[in-house]
């Protein structure tokens, strides 16, 4: 597991200073880059080898709201990978208190430029299975 904090913008709330729902996704994704860079596998290097990671499943479940200028805590765990898929489990904390806001998965599966599904090559694997199997996880 790796958590990442971020302070909520004025940009990412409505006229009520409330987060939009959609930001939930967006930040589910900064922590999901965060962890393949945390495994050391960067996205321009996976994809000047021609291998992308479209997302095929998205949940999300929202619990409390997050305000303008709140600090919030975005946990990511790997839950399930493999050689043509990774799945991460997220959280979404209230960064003063821990209030759980949202939590949610994603499932990604890995592919050619042509969106056939290849499997990833060994190098960027291991390095990800390394992170995962790490006691620590590499938290913050």
């Amino acid at each position: 597991m790796i958590a990442i904090t971020d302070r909520v913008r004025f940009v990412e709330t409505d006229l009520m200073g409330v987060v939009h729902h959609s930001n939930y996704l967006r930040w589910f994704e900064m922590a999901r880059v965060e962890y393949l860079r945390r495994a050391n596998v960067l996205l321009p290097e996976l994809m000047s080898a021609g291998i992308l990671f479209p997302i095929t499943d998205i949940q999300c479940k929202y619990v409390q709201s997050a305000h303008f200028d709140e600090l919030i805590r975005i946990e990511a765990e790997l839950v399930d990978f493999s050689r043509v898929k990774l799945c991460f489990e997220y959280r979404v904390l209230r960064d003063e208190d821990q209030v759980l806001l949202a939590e949610g998965s994603t499932q990604n599966v890995f592919t050619g430029n042509n969106g056939r599904i290849v499997r990833l090559p060994l190098i960027y694997h291991d390095r990800i299975e390394a992170l995962r199997q790490a006691k620590d996880g590499g938290k913050a």
